[in-house]
C-alpha cells in the first residue's frame, strides 16, 4: 500500500512538473513575441498584461491549455507582422503547444490583417462572435477584459479625463464596448469573473460621469 501511494503520488509531482514546463515555455515564448510592445499610454512592458490575465485564468479554474493561452492571447492579433504574417505565428503556436491552445488563442483574436478593420467594426463583430465560442474562449477573454477594465480604473483615477485619448473608441465608444461586454459575457455563462467584469464597468461608468 506504501509503495502504492509513494508511486501514485511521484507521478502527480511528474505531471505537476510538466504542467509548469508547459506554462514556462509559453511565458518565455510571449516575452519573445511581445520583446518590444509596451502597454497602452505607458512604458510598462506588455508581458504584465499577459501574465496579470493568465494569473486571473489560474485563480478562476482555468486549465493548463487555458493560461497559456492566456499567455498569447495577443500574439496574433498584435505580433504577427513582426513575426512574418498570422498563419507564421499560428503555425508556431500549434507546433509548440496544440491545436487547443492555437484554438482558444484565436478565440480571443479580434483581428488578423494589417491594416486592422475599422475598430466600430472589429468591436462589433468580436461581440457577435462571442455568442459562438466555447467556454474556455470566454474564460480567458473575460479574463483580458477584467484586466484592461481595471487598469483603465487605475489610469483614470492618476490621470484623469486625458486617459479616453489613449482609446481609439474615445470616452464613448470604450463603455460603449465593455457594456456590450458585459452583455454578451453574461447572456452565455455565470461565475465570478462575469460578475466582477460588471462591477469594475460600473465603477468605470460611474468615475466617467464625473
Amino acid at each position: 500500500m506504501t509503495e502504492s501511494l509513494q508511486t501514485d503520488r511521484s507521478g502527480d509531482r511528474n505531471s505537476d512538473l510538466a504542467e509548469v514546463s508547459r506554462i514556462s515555455a509559453a511565458l518565455q515564448f510571449a516575452a519573445a513575441v511581445h520583446a518590444k510592445q509596451y502597454r497602452k499610454g505607458g512604458s510598462v512592458p506588455y508581458l504584465g498584461h499577459l501574465l496579470g490575465v493568465c494569473s486571473l485564468v489560474l485563480e478562476n479554474g482555468g486549465t493548463e491549455d487555458q493560461a497559456i493561452a492566456a499567455l498569447l492571447h495577443d500574439a496574433i492579433e498584435d505580433q504577427a507582422e513582426a513575426f512574418g504574417g498570422a498563419d507564421k505565428l499560428r503555425a508556431e503556436i500549434r507546433a509548440r503547444f496544440g491545436e487547443n491552445v492555437l484554438r482558444i488563442v484565436e478565440g480571443c483574436t479580434d483581428a488578423d490583417v494589417i491594416p486592422k478593420p475599422p475598430w466600430k467594426e472589429r468591436k462589433e463583430k468580436y461581440i457577435t462572435h462571442l455568442q459562438h465560442v466555447g467556454e474556455d474562449v470566454l474564460l480567458v477573454s473575460a479574463a483580458d477584459k477584467l484586466y484592461n477594465a481595471r487598469s483603465i480604473v487605475a489610469d483614470f483615477q492618476q490621470h484623469g479625463a486625458e486617459v479616453w485619448d489613449r482609446f481609439k473608441g474615445g470616452k464613448s465608444g470604450t463603455l460603449w464596448y465593455y457594456r456590450e461586454l458585459v452583455k454578451a459575457f453574461k447572456q452565455r455563462v455565470n461565475g465570478w469573473i462575469f460578475d466582477e467584469l460588471e462591477r469594475v464597468v460600473g465603477e468605470l461608468e460611474r468615475g466617467a460621469d464625473v
